[in-house]
């Protein structure tokens, strides 16, 4: 069994970025979670990279669980693209070789648009349930939850947990709260509430800020992008539907997609088990196909 380390690197603004590492030996292989929530949520993905020889690094995206709240404010898409920049350059630094990256949502729209923009960056990229043409009625639900209680807070753990199983129902509900934990600090007033910083949703340079230009700007370069790319798209996601799936792996010369049945736009949640493997599959044969 591959043990769990910390690391930590340092961002566009010189913001620390706190990591995990299951270190495999091999190539590294970086995981970016989805807005909303902390490297946590990769842990069972990170473990299975580990055991099949990758270095799999999990990053609390700025703003969100232990990496710095930026004073700047900036958490537009092109500021956590900035970021996916940072890593990738200290990565091959430290590691001797570009990383891979699996990002969901929000972290994988940055490195696609990082890439798109400033590379090559990265060896290959998994994207979990996202492209540039999102349902706006999706984008609208995750932003309505995301924000609903972002002041208010929660009085224990458990309304937290009633809250999401009630926007997760196809979900099944955890029999402890200790990775909700993860997802909520204690604040002094004894209400939980989600651990990214309030200014990501309401900042002067929020995540809303440019995103139909920067987003754009992606679908632009995506036919000249030559990059081995897995879209992996929860059957029942409500951000990407098959017609955008499959409109964006025409765009992207170099790419795939994957539906996985039972599964929505929390893809990693709702089925890890077949989520990882198609992780791990579409690296190995990468592997393969690079010798």
């Amino acid at each position: 069994m591959i043990d769990e380390a910390a690391i930590a690197f340092r961002g566009a603004e010189d913001n620390r970025l706190v990591g995990s590492i299951w270190d495999g030996g091999g190539q590294p292989v970086l995981l970016l979670h989805g807005g909303g929530q902390t490297r946590h949520a990769w842990q069972k993905t990170a473990m299975r990279l580990a055991e099949r020889g990758k270095r799999a690094i999990t990053i609390d995206i700025r703003g969100h669980g232990e990496s710095d709240w930026v004073e700047s404010g900036n958490y537009s898409f092109f500021h956590y693209a900035a970021d996916v920049r940072a890593l990738c350059a200290a990565v091959e630094r430290q590691f001797g070789e570009r990383p891979a990256i699996v990002g969901a949502s929000l972290g994988g729209l940055a490195s696609l648009l990082a890439e798109c923009r400033e590379g090559p960056l990265m060896e290959a990229l998994v994207l979990v349930d996202i492209v540039p043409q999102m349902n706006p009625a999706g984008v609208a639900r995750i932003i309505g939850f995301m924000g609903s209680r972002m002041d208010e807070g929660f009085g224990s753990l458990e309304e937290a947990a009633d809250m999401i199983a009630a926007y997760l129902p196809n979900r099944k509900r955890p029999r402890t709260l200790d990775g909700l934990s993860k997802n909520l600090r204690l604040g002094e007033d004894g209400r939980f509430r989600w651990h990214w910083d309030p200014a990501f949703m309401r900042g002067p340079t929020s995540i809303d800020a440019d995103a139909r230009t920067l987003l754009g700007d992606v679908l632009g370069k995506l036919p000249h992008l030559d990059l081995p790319i897995l879209l992996v798209r929860g059957m029942q996601s409500e951000l990407v539907d098959e017609a955008a799936a499959r409109e964006f792996v025409a765009q992207a010369k170099n790419a795939r997609y994957v539906d996985i049945g039972g599964a929505g736009h929390m893809v990693v949640g709702d089925r890890n088990d077949i989520f990882s493997e198609a992780v791990i599959d579409f690296f190995e044969k990468q592997s393969v196909a690079s010798h």
